[in-house]
């Protein structure tokens, strides 16, 4: 976009542009957006006009971005919200707010978050909504980059090693993390079990059949890695993508498998499972909350993010 573009340029053309890039739709964009789709077919033609490139093409039921249009999106975005929290930077009202937030976590974490937020949500903002997503990936940035999850919440040692390291280099990141709690794995079995009496061994835990949980699928977990950096291995049999079903099929065989402590007492099996401590050492294991910069200042969702924090605070009974 040149010079004289730039300076003609109508800024609602920049929030027609946002919607469809969120929405990937010409008809869900207008109805968020209060116009008519012919409406926002022509903004994004004048649109189109003044950056010479097609931004978006028809495919399937909505439309797929240009790779300029992908380029230039967290750009506009992070623009338009900082515009919008500058101009009504105390705007939000949790009490008559119908904000729609959507949060990405695995099934064990929200366990432990989710009763303490619908406790905040009934008390102090009744008309606001919540969706949670299914956490598939230990580095959650491209979800939030797009703006479909507004928080990430689970353990991210690589993604937060890499903001650490950006914070050294004097600039800011484009995320922002906040520690929620600690949690350690233990080995669950069914009661019963040959492993089930006295101290697991390393060798004893090693012969053993396990499953794994794995939210993106692959057939490794940390625990293993932590066992090949002692040239160690287990033999996986199965791998789920829930904690809560690790723990059901492991209430009924002889595989082991790897929980977060507190999630054994909430897998409604927990009288026919046992505990023992890994047989080997692991570093702690930290939950994090994470989110994007261009939410930083946002009233909404500074409220979100304290929310959380607070269930948290009420599971923990402080």
């Amino acid at each position: 976009m040149n010079e004289l573009n730039f300076r003609t340029l109508d800024l609602n053309l920049l929030r027609v542009f946002d919607e469809v890039m969120a929405e990937r739709n010409l008809t869900r964009a207008a109805h968020n957006l209060s116009m008519t789709q012919p409406a926002v077919s022509n903004a994004l033609r004048r649109l189109r006009e003044l950056t010479g490139d097609d931004l978006v093409r028809r495919s399937g039921y909505g439309v797929e971005p240009t790779p300029l249009a992908t380029t230039l999106w967290p750009t506009v975005r992070e623009a338009l919200q900082q515009l919008r929290g500058a101009l009504a930077p105390g705007a939000f009202d949790p009490g008559t707010a119908t904000s729609h937030f959507v949060l990405a976590m695995a099934d064990a974490t929200a366990s432990k978050i989710m009763p303490g937020l619908v406790h905040l949500l009934d008390h102090e903002a009744p008309q606001v909504t919540l969706r949670v997503l299914p956490l598939t990936t230990r580095d959650p940035r491209e979800l939030l980059e797009g703006g479909g999850v507004d928080l990430a919440i689970g353990h991210f040692p690589g993604v937060l090693a890499e903001l650490g390291a950006s914070h050294l280099q004097d600039h800011v990141p484009r995320y922002q993390a906040r520690r929620l709690y600690d949690t350690e794995y233990v080995v669950v079995m069914r009661q019963g079990h040959p492993l089930a009496e006295g101290p697991l061994t390393l060798d004893e835990y090693c012969a053993a059949r396990h499953l794994l949980v794995s939210f993106s699928g692959r057939p490794w977990g940390f625990v293993d890695e932590a066992l090949a950096a002692q040239s160690r291995r287990r033999r996986v049999v199965l791998t789920v993508n829930q904690f809560f079903t690790a723990g059901q099929v492991v209430a009924t065989s002889d595989l082991l498998t790897v929980l977060p402590r507190h999630f054994v007492g909430m897998t409604g099996q927990e009288h026919a499972l046992v505990h023992r401590p890994l047989p080997l050492d692991m570093p702690p294991v930290h939950v994090d909350m994470l989110w994007h910069r261009q939410a930083q200042s946002l009233g909404a969702q500074r409220w979100l993010r304290d929310a959380v924090w607070r269930a948290v605070a009420l599971e923990d009974g402080a």
